[in-house]
């Protein structure tokens, strides 16, 4: 497949609010519904994008009641579109729209996966024509691709031949202190070619010193022995806190237009938008030294990784 014509990289999901309001912990079916529909509202409130699914649990009705209270608040949203086809793809997408009582999506998600669509994309198939009609139907406006350790092949195939080149607006993966999960060649790629990126995951899990010494707090043995590594790190940075240590941590990389952070607490969306507020790079020695470790993690660890254990 020809590539399409290309846009300027550089103007490319730079709408984003800095800070994207995840949603996965509405669907925390242990806090009452009507606390997440308040949850909801007070992120509404804030003018903030959010990010969705209809994996998390009953997330999708919580927004929905949420949105019904007022429609003239619903944020701009970036839902996940799951498929081993176009037609899974397709019905994924209904899936979506019509719990949220929504006619289109600002952002698709682009869920490949490792099956018969992922080799699609990465062969520049017939998938790319559906994409673009699904924009032309006013279904979906743009779309970024999720990216993970298992599906980098699939990404950097693609990305080397140009065949996502104007049909996908960016790339969205998880980027925090603890987790890079584009492989070395493919951060490399994306980085050479300036490509918008979203950063999911933003504080990992929780706060690194949770994570290095709270039993259960870190969900893989791995996120623990390498909050051993960061901590320190983060104790020498002089930031104040974790959370603004991670969003710094994002925007210390030009191309990432914003990063994705999940809470069901109100103190805990506050510390998000502060965060957010006037972000200034880390220093460069600190973002040295993650990187150095990162490249390792990447080769020894997340690319040997078999889907979903990460």
């Amino acid at each position: 497949m020809a590539s399409m014509n290309k846009p300027n990289q550089s103007t490319l999901l730079t709408d984003l609010t800095p800070y994207i309001y995840g949603t996965t912990r509405l669907g925390d079916d242990k806090i009452p519904f009507s606390e997440r529909i308040k949850m909801a509202r007070t992120a509404m409130e804030t003018g903030v994008w959010f990010h969705a699914s209809n994996q998390y649990n009953n997330a999708h009705q919580v927004l929905r009641a949420a949105f019904d209270e007022d429609r003239t608040k619903i944020p701009k949203l970036i839902v996940k579109l799951e498929g081993n086809s176009i037609s899974e793809l397709h019905k994924d997408l209904h899936n979506n729209l019509e719990p949220l009582g929504l006619e289109n999506l600002e952002i698709g998600q682009l869920c490949l996966g490792t099956g018969e669509l992922a080799r699609d994309f990465a062969n520049g198939g017939e998938c790319y024509w559906e994409f673009v009609r699904i924009k032309a139907e006013g279904l979906v406006n743009r779309f970024v691709l999720e990216v993970f350790p298992w599906t980098s092949g699939t990404a950097l195939q693609a990305l080397k031949a140009g065949y996502p080149e104007g049909v996908v607006d960016g790339y969205i993966y998880y980027l925090n202190p603890l987790q890079r999960f584009a492989s070395n060649e493919l951060w490399e790629l994306l980085n050479e070619r300036k490509e918008a990126q979203i950063a999911l995951r933003t504080v990992a899990g929780g706060p690194v010193h949770w994570l290095r010494d709270v039993p259960g707090v870190a969900w893989k043995e791995y996120l623990q022995k390498r909050a051993v590594k960061i901590a320190p790190i983060f104790e020498r940075s002089g930031v104040e806190n974790w959370t603004e240590f991670c969003v710094r941590f994002a925007f210390s990389f030009e191309n990432i237009r914003a990063t994705v952070g999940a809470t069901s607490h109100a103190e805990n969306l506050n510390e998000f938008l502060n965060a957010s507020k006037h972000i200034q790079p880390l220093p460069t020695g600190i973002i040295d030294e993650i990187t150095r470790l990162q490249y390792r993690w990447s080769d020894e660890t997340d690319m040997h990784a078999e889907a979903w254990t990460m």
